[in-house]
Formats: C-alpha cells, sequence, structure tokens
C-alpha cells in the first residue's frame, strides 16, 4: 500500500509569466515618467518652408565665421565697431531688423555676445539663419 503522500506527485517550479508581465509593466512605467520628465521643456523648434524670404532692404546681417570673425553685411567689423555702426543704423531706424548668420562650428559664447549686444541696443526685430533640411 501507498502512503498517502505518494498520490501527489507535485512538480514544484517556479512560475516566471507573472515575474515577466510585472517586469515589463515596470518597463513600461520607467519609460513613460522618463520621456515626460525629459520632455517638460516646450521648445517650438524652427521649422523650413519652401516660401521666399520676406526680408527686408534694411535688414542688416551680421555673420560669425568659423574663426570667429565678425561681418557686418560684408565688412569685418570688432565687436565695438559692430555697436556703434548699429547704434547709427538704430537711430535711423528705431525697428531696424538684424540677421544673425553663425557657422555651425564656432562657440555659443561668440552669439550670445552678438546677442547681449543687440539687447543692449534694444534690437528686437531679430532672426537666425538656418540651413535648410534636405529631406
Amino acid at each position: 500500500m501507498k502512503a498517502p503522500a505518494d498520490d501527489l506527485d507535485e512538480v514544484v517550479e517556479i512560475n516566471v509569466v507573472p515575474m515577466l508581465d510585472l517586469a515589463w509593466n515596470l518597463l513600461v512605467v520607467f519609460m513613460i515618467v522618463v520621456t515626460a520628465s525629459v520632455q517638460g521643456i516646450s521648445v517650438n523648434l524652427p521649422k523650413a518652408s519652401a516660401a521666399v524670404s520676406k526680408i527686408k532692404p534694411s535688414t542688416k546681417a551680421i555673420t560669425i565665421t568659423s574663426e570667429g570673425t565678425i561681418f557686418l553685411d560684408s565688412f569685418p567689423v570688432t565687436l565695438s565697431e559692430l555697436e556703434t555702426r548699429l547704434r547709427q543704423f538704430k537711430a535711423a531706424d528705431p525697428s531696424l531688423p538684424v540677421l544673425i548668420r553663425g557657422d555651425e562650428k564656432i562657440s555659443y559664447k561668440n552669439i550670445i555676445e552678438v546677442l547681449d549686444l543687440l539687447q543692449k541696443l534694444d534690437i528686437t526685430q531679430l532672426g537666425l539663419v538656418t540651413q535648410k533640411l534636405v529631406k
């Protein structure tokens, strides 16, 4: 005769399906929380368009080359000369529009110096020129 314990041939193993479900849910929650916290800053990114630019004839272009040389239209200037000339143009046209073209290899500091100068001169019509993305 068999003992009562011999009737219960139990197979003892770990059921991993609930553990995988839990891991999957934790991964999904983690991904949602991380992307939500990173995207907390709202930024309107520039979009390239095929529309023709409507640049006024009085628009001044400031170009900063990869070497850090500053040009006003096509003439090289120092930062102090740039301030003097922009002050003269601003006196003639209070709504003076300015475009800034900066080489992609220049330091961010160079652009900030020019932007600070424009703010000091109260030039509010400002554009940053970028290259149209090719799809």
